[in-house]
């Protein structure tokens, strides 16, 4: 029994991995650097968008406006804006820095319009010169 249940097992797998996702969409915003790391700026399935990591490096006051920068014109490119985020995570190796500047997210998050929000230090990103990351999730209004 227990043979046969692992062959079923073996044998489905690669099928059900193999199929794409029905609907999901890719968008990115420098196809050939997203593409040579292996990931997409962006991808939407079904009313959700979610927005990978936007970085920034240096003073951490210029490094989150790149950052929030960059997701905002992923959200204007889909129709959207700071008020369809519903999910923040902030990832950064100077979690002080980014509290010292938390009013930087006020000019994007419009009228205190905030997402339900994570903010990690960790101890490095990607690229040993970054010292912020942010990726959010975003829902289209119905029939958008």
């Amino acid at each position: 029994m227990r043979t046969i249940l692992l062959a079923v097992l073996v044998l489905s797998t690669p099928a059900f991995a193999a199929d794409p996702l029905p609907g999901k969409k890719c968008f990115h915003l420098d196809a050939a650097g997203e593409k040579a790391i292996g990931y997409c700026q962006a991808v939407r399935i079904g009313d959700t968008l979610h927005i990978s990591g936007s970085v920034g490096a240096g003073e951490m006051k210029v490094a989150m406006a790149h950052a929030y920068d960059e997701i905002r014109q992923t959200l204007q490119a889909h129709g959207l804006s700071f008020r369809n985020v519903v999910k923040e995570n902030l990832y950064t190796t100077r979690l002080d820095e980014v509290i010292r500047n938390q009013d930087l997210r006020r000019k994007y998050y419009v009228d205190n319009d905030f997402p339900a929000a994570t903010w990690v230090q960790v101890q490095r990103l990607y690229d040993p010169s970054l010292v912020v990351e942010v990726e959010v999730t975003a829902v289209f209004p119905p029939g958008k």
